[in-house]
């Protein structure tokens, strides 16, 4: 390559012809080019000194079309190949040339058969149903359809769990069992659940839609009018508080609806503000087992807050290990959950509160709700669930968490079945006080 000064070109011009092929026209465009072309006078020269059949045209001015690569050493410079022409078969044809085609006779059916028309035409009737079918309009439910359709709005399943924590909360108070209390706070706490849950999905309605997860529910689908879920959430609402306020005491009535409040009023809100929902719903989940221990003893001891803690931590690597495989549907539905807008902490809390469950499960014999069995029994499931926890945290892919979310589904169950095997038997005051004396009278 070589670098060379204007001023070195300026003799070129008198070498070109100026009534030649190439005219004033082209010795504009190179006046214009001269500083971006790279060719050297030299080669200029030589394309001028040619005879005259192989003057300057058009198609030599090619090379101010360069195209640079890059190579190891630096930047060479390449001329761009020139494309040949592509001509088109139509062009090519021989038109003097015709190709004979024969014709290939028609398959004839054979008797007996049925032979559909391709192209048949729609009855108006199918066509007028067809259309009016993808029309939208109101679903009518019938009466049979109306228990289905009750269970998902007042999510049977997450019932069922609520109402097992609080009977787990009963069985573990130190008192002897009464099933009349006991079905009082089961059915009070199921009914206080389906409210709660029915008002939820009422204000959800346009958050809902969005998400693949929630979007068959029923009041999405307009299975039922938003007044009916109303009136279905305080047909359940009413009587659950009132049965356990004076079926049982107004402690357990407090705290059923100050259940249905936190759910609906702080929990539901808060979904599309802050992460701190998760708490919020860790702190709903934690009353019922202190509600069945509150009906069966009336007062609020350090064992209900236990259990309480027990359903408090067990909710974060549950909750959070089901929210990290939805987290695509959450963002869709504008909620604000830890798994979306902090992944990380997500991790962390669930780890944390896994490893938790380690301690809590020893404070049991401490505050005298167990035996000391409990801690070394529950030991090898409280590991397990904190193992998975951690793979989760460490590598926070969907199997990893996926795992940690079933195991949360059988660790709970398995810890509350423990902690009742291993509670700590108590002997009423007034059996303890007659059995000395008993000896002493028949001396």
């Amino acid at each position: 390559m070589y670098k060379t000064p204007c001023s070195r070109l300026t003799g070129v011009w008198k070498c070109l012809p100026r009534d030649g092929l190439v005219g004033v026209s082209v010795q504009q465009k190179l006046i214009t080019n001269v500083a971006r072309s790279h060719m050297s006078a030299r080669s200029l020269i030589q394309l001028c000194r040619k005879n005259q059949a192989e003057w300057i045209t058009f198609q030599h001015l090619c090379f101010l079309k360069r195209q640079y690569v890059k190579s190891s050493s630096g930047l060479c410079q390449r001329a761009r190949p020139k494309q040949d022409p592509v001509a088109s078969v139509l062009d090519d044809r021989d038109d003097s040339v015709v190709s004979q085609v024969q014709q290939i006779p028609a398959l004839k059916p054979e008797p007996g058969t049925v032979v559909l028309p391709c192209d048949p035409v729609e009855p108006e009737a199918v066509r007028a149903a067809r259309l009016e079918a993808r029309q939208w309009k109101e679903l009518k439910v019938e009466y049979s359809d109306l228990p289905g359709i009750y269970a998902r709005l007042s999510k049977l399943k997450l019932t069922a769990l609520v109402v097992t924590t609080a009977a787990a909360g009963y069985a573990m108070a130190p008192v002897p069992f009464d099933p009349v209390t006991f079905l009082l706070a089961s059915v009070g706490t199921g009914l206080s659940s389906c409210t709660a849950n029915s008002i939820n999905q009422y204000f959800e309605v346009p958050f809902d839609s969005n998400m693949n997860r929630t979007k068959n529910r029923p009041l999405v689908r307009g299975q039922i009018s938003p007044l009916h879920a109303v009136s279905f959430a305080l047909a359940c609402g009413i009587p659950g508080v009132t049965l356990l306020t004076l079926g049982l005491n107004p402690l357990t009535g407090f705290l059923g609806a100050l259940n249905i409040f936190l759910y609906t009023c702080c929990y539901t809100p808060l979904k599309r503000l802050s992460i701190t929902n998760t708490w919020v719903g860790a702190v709903v989940g934690a009353i019922p087992p202190v509600m069945g221990w509150t009906a069966a003893t009336g007062s609020l001891d350090p064992g209900a807050l236990l259990l309480g803690g027990f359903l408090f931590s067990w909710q974060f690597p549950h909750f959070n290990a089901l929210s990290w495989n939805l987290r695509e549907d959450y963002s869709r539905g504008g909620y604000r959950m830890m798994s979306v807008t902090h992944p990380g902490l997500c991790k962390r809390v669930a780890l944390r509160h896994s490893i938790g469950l380690i301690g809590l499960s020893a404070l049991g014999p401490v505050l005298d709700v167990t035996t000391w069995t409990f801690p070394l029994v529950s030991l090898p499931i409280n590991l397990y669930i904190s193992y998975l926890a951690f793979r989760f945290y460490r590598f926070g892919d969907r199997q990893n968490a996926r795992k940690l979310f079933f195991c949360s589904l059988w660790h709970l169950p398995m810890l509350l079945l423990l902690a009742l095997t291993c509670k700590k038997s108590r002997v009423p005051q007034d059996e303890a006080a007659v059995a000395p004396s008993t000896p002493s009278l028949a001396l």
